[in-house]
């Protein structure tokens, strides 16, 4: 599946290997201890953050690919 953003597929497919990989030979057998891929999804998280802003895609109110901003106690998140 490509991304939103054309310019984000390269950036998700070795998102999505690296993390396929290290969920099979790492993480189905116990050793826990940290993602090596954090690095590559950040810079696809950015990328297609981007590209909805870039294509005007309405995403308000969505927690999308995690939150972009802290919450406060005055929005009434607990």
């Amino acid at each position: 599946m490509n991304s939103v953003g054309e310019e984000c597929t390269d950036m998700k497919r070795e998102y999505d290997q690296c993390f396929n990989r290290w969920f099979a030979e790492k993480f189905l057998k116990g050793e826990c201890s940290g993602d090596p891929c954090t690095e590559l999804f950040r810079r696809y998280r950015d990328c297609v953050q981007k590209a909805i802003k870039d294509k005007d895609i309405p995403v308000d109110g969505v927690d999308f690919m995690g939150p972009s901003k802290s919450k406060t106690e005055s929005d009434g998140s607990s």
